[in-house]
């Protein structure tokens, strides 16, 4: 992640696909978070000695077991479309972010196209039965706004893919 330094949280490792871009020039620190353990430890298997010092942490993130104001980048990739509880995990992004601390997402979420939403809506009680809870209409950069956060930096479009699951936003963000 180029934009992630200092002390970073990652919300919802997963298998660890972002670990090889945390740098020891950018990065001090590395908190990898996910509620599964099988993931934890298929990312744990991911690491090398570039990669700053890293712990594995199960939690979720309505509950993040770190300190307040201690971090200084959050970094969530295709997570909140599945967290259940959205409004107690960004207070929880709110509380453990440093003064001056960033979010930063990538996240698929409401497309634009009346028909493509029409579909997300259809899907999503399946996709969330198939996908861990994952739903594919939530409007990210809403959801961002209302619960205390300003975006600084965001892009959306559609990605190559099944067009109900590919409208994708990915910015930085900082508590209002």
């Amino acid at each position: 992640m180029p934009f992630a330094s200092g002390k970073v949280l990652e919300i919802g490792v997963g298998s660890g696909l972002n670990l090889p871009f945390y740098k020891l020039d950018r990065v001090e620190s590395l908190i990898a978070m996910d509620p599964s353990v099988e993931m934890l430890i298929r990312a744990e298997k991911s690491l090398d000695p570039q990669m700053p010092p890293t712990q594995f942490v199960r939690g979720f993130a309505q509950e993040i077991p770190v300190q307040s104001n201690s971090i200084d980048t959050i970094v969530m990739t295709y997570t909140l479309c599945s967290i259940p509880d959205v409004e107690s995990s960004l207070a929880e992004f709110k509380r453990v972010l440093k003064p001056g601390g960033q979010l930063l997402f990538c996240e698929h979420g409401l497309a634009p196209d009346a028909k493509v939403q029409k579909w997300q809506k259809r899907l999503n009680p399946l996709w969330a039965k198939l996908g861990g809870g994952c739903l594919l209409d939530k409007n990210i950069p809403e959801l961002i706004r209302k619960h205390s956060f300003t975006i600084n930096r965001m892009e959306s479009m559609y990605i190559p893919g099944f067009k109900p699951a590919s409208y994708n936003y990915w910015g930085v963000a900082t508590p209002s």
